[in-house]
């Protein structure tokens, strides 16, 4: 290897695995109910954790926290080593963190393109006025198609035209198509057939080697075995269990959801 290779691998490792978000010690009460107590999460550049827990074990309402829709009754998020008060989603957003919740949240009427640049549309000035640049929005969006490999007719396809696993594609590349640095994917392949299952999962992966972090929430361990490094498990609100994939299996995971050991 030349020298100047060396110093390129070196710094695509050193990218690679660099702490994007840590959450340390986050609690969030509804009144007299404790849904979080202390939890402590990473996710680091290039890496995808898996986060498992039965119904009510605060799934959720931790990746509300992380998301800036909730806000922690106490405990602290760092985002790039530097500890930050979200006060909305779009504070969040600005930080590089995107969520795709498990309804996808997509017009059904809109073509591909306006999904995914909803809100965040290109215009253009015509005088002193401003319109949306739909040429802008279909160039952007075929060439961020395109680097994700997800084949779709056309830009100008409207999403309700389109199977559940490419609806599920476009929701990851609108979450993408602003350079997020953290991904969080709730039921990504939740009712999805078996063959676009296998697409979503590639395109997680892809992501991994962009250097996104990928936080996916999951009850089907084939997913999680298949596009995850590491598995926390929550219980009662609570860190239960955490492992890299290689060093643990189904059964014990699924015994860390039912709160066993």
């Amino acid at each position: 290897m030349q020298l100047t290779d060396f110093f390129i691998f070196s710094s695509l490792m050193s990218s690679i695995n660099q702490l994007l978000l840590e959450a340390k010690s986050v609690t969030k009460y509804f009144g007299t109910i404790t849904a979080l107590e202390n939890v402590n999460l990473k996710i680091h550049a290039g890496e995808c954790l898996g986060v498992v827990g039965d119904n009510g074990a605060g799934k959720s309402t931790l990746m509300k926290v992380l998301s800036g829709l909730y806000k922690p009754s106490a405990g602290s998020l760092f985002f790039d080593g530097k500890e930050e008060i979200l006060e909305s989603p779009k504070d969040s957003q600005n930080l590089g963190l995107e969520m795709v919740y498990q309804d996808l949240a997509l017009a059904g009427n809109l073509p591909i393109g306006e999904n995914i640049f909803l809100g965040r549309e290109p215009t253009k000035n015509i005088g002193l006025l401003k319109f949306l640049d739909y040429k802008k929005i279909k160039e952007l969006t075929d060439a961020h198609l395109g680097k994700l490999k997800i084949n779709v007719k056309s830009a100008d396809q409207k999403v309700e035209e389109l199977s559940g696993g490419q609806r599920q594609a476009v929701a990851i590349a609108r979450s993408t198509a602003f350079n997020a640095k953290v991904v969080i994917m709730d039921e990504p392949t939740a009712a999805l057939a078996i063959k676009e299952v296998g697409k979503v999962l590639d395109l997680i992966n892809s992501l991994k080697k962009t250097g996104v972090g990928v936080i996916v929430i999951s009850h089907r361990m084939d997913d999680i075995f298949a596009v995850c490094d590491r598995v926390m498990a929550l219980f009662q609100g609570t860190n239960f269990a955490e492992s890299e994939l290689s060093k643990t299996s189904r059964d014990e995971v699924i015994g860390w959801i039912m709160g066993k050991k």
